[in-house]
């Protein structure tokens, strides 16, 4: 291949790009669905193809670049037009928090972990399940958050309320996870199983398996999420 045939390539490819990608939209660029992320990939491989291969004609292509995007821009009217196709093309959105409560079974389809949901809270600044009334993961892979009532911003501070710090820890930390107890973290908060136990009989709870996560709060209170939520 000449310098000037790669050439030629390139701005043919970048052009065809430029085009294709403003004809698509930018939800491609906002919203990672399955469709985009599938649609992303195969473009941009069809489009290194076209510049380094020269056994791939030009023609050819450009022509399987527009053939892909067409297909792109067909899936998505159909995703606009019909409930029915959209949930099979793109799935939908997942509670994963509902009424304060971790919704284990659905974290399990999503493939997630109570650790990839807090970092998902974090993201958000939310730094303790507590606070959450509903949380929803996006189609896209973003978490949407409510918290609950007290813990929005607009409060006691407009009403001219003087609030009593009674922190005792810097930040809400986990203690049970999945059913098993955070031994580092209760070492970190210089607490031990004893006290966790305690607080699980209090609750009600004789076994540590019957909890889904509890974590600590800044208070000092014991946050739990019950394994089977239905019974509780």
């Amino acid at each position: 291949m000449t310098i000037t045939n790669l050439v030629l390539r390139i701005v043919i490819a970048f052009i065809t790009l430029l085009v294709l990608t403003r004809i698509m939209g930018r939800k491609e660029l906002s919203e990672m669905t399955f469709i985009n992320f599938v649609s992303a990939v195969t473009i941009g491989a069809m489009t290194a193809n076209l510049v380094i291969n020269s056994n791939l004609s030009i023609k050819n292509g450009v022509i399987a670049l527009i053939g892909w995007s067409g297909i792109t821009i067909f899936l998505g009217y159909i995703n606009i037009k019909f409930n029915k196709a959209r949930n099979v093309i793109e799935s939908q959105p997942s509670i994963l928090i509902k009424k304060g409560q971790i919704m284990e079974e659905q974290l399990r389809k999503e493939r997630l972990d109570v650790d990839a949901l807090k970092a998902l809270l974090r993201q958000k600044n939310v730094f303790s399940v507590s606070d959450v009334e509903y949380a929803i993961f996006e189609i896209d892979g973003k978490l949407s958050v409510l918290k609950k009532e007290e813990k929005q911003p607009l409060t006691k501070s407009d009403l001219n309320i003087k609030q009593v710090n009674t922190d005792i820890f810097p930040i809400s930390t986990s203690v049970i996870s999945d059913g098993k107890v955070v031994q580092e973290n209760l070492d970190k908060l210089n607490l031990n199983k004893q006290w966790l136990e305690k607080q699980l009989q209090q609750a009600g709870i004789n076994y540590v398996s019957d909890v889904f996560y509890a974590e600590v709060q800044k208070d000092g209170q014991l946050y739990i999420d019950y394994k089977n939520d239905n019974l509780h």
